[in-house]
């Protein structure tokens, strides 16, 4: 036993008493359905947003390549984030927005699971991985284009309950 001091337990569950990182441990959590929104924006010069509406983007069809790697990030989450659960997700959902009056493409990606833990970090990863997508697809002709305002905008089920951003 070391003679160390304990520290109080960390409100941030992915550390032990002692400070030390550890995966979290979910097996006496219950399953149930578990869902979660996530959204991001991307900005780009007019022509860019052009080429991706006519899909004449020399690497082709954007959004469609985009909405595919989205769901391949939300499958890949826990390959990515070092602490995250592998997840059998049910259903992944890219859907993306064109506003003309911005110059920006609004990124929406829905996960879900029924599992002893949350898909927010899926739905965050699928958001991020479509936008950073439309971003590598379009640099040739735009590398001022940013990506804003990812976030977690609605969780359902578990035992935190509900939660809807403001």
């Amino acid at each position: 036993m070391s003679d160390a001091p304990t520290q109080p337990p960390s409100p941030l569950t992915h550390f032990d008493a002692q400070g030390q990182a550890h995966m979290v441990d979910v097996s006496a959590k219950a399953s149930t359905h578990r869902v979660a929104i996530a959204e991001g924006c991307i900005t780009m010069l007019p022509a860019t947003l052009a080429l991706i509406r006519s899909g004449s983007a020399k690497k082709g069809d954007v959004l469609g390549i985009a909405r595919i790697a989205g769901i391949q990030g939300a499958k890949k989450t826990s390959d990515l984030i070092p602490l995250c659960h592998p997840i059998a997700l049910t259903r992944v959902a890219v859907e993306f927005e064109v506003d003309e009056a911005s110059s920006s493409v609004q990124c929406r990606a829905t996960a879900e699971c029924t599992g002893q833990t949350g898909v927010e970090m899926e739905a965050l990863s699928a958001a991020s991985v479509a936008l950073l997508t439309i971003y590598d697809m379009c640099k040739a002709v735009d590398r001022g284009m940013t990506i804003s305002g990812v976030r977690l905008m609605e969780k359902h089920g578990g035992k935190s309950g509900r939660f809807v951003a403001g």
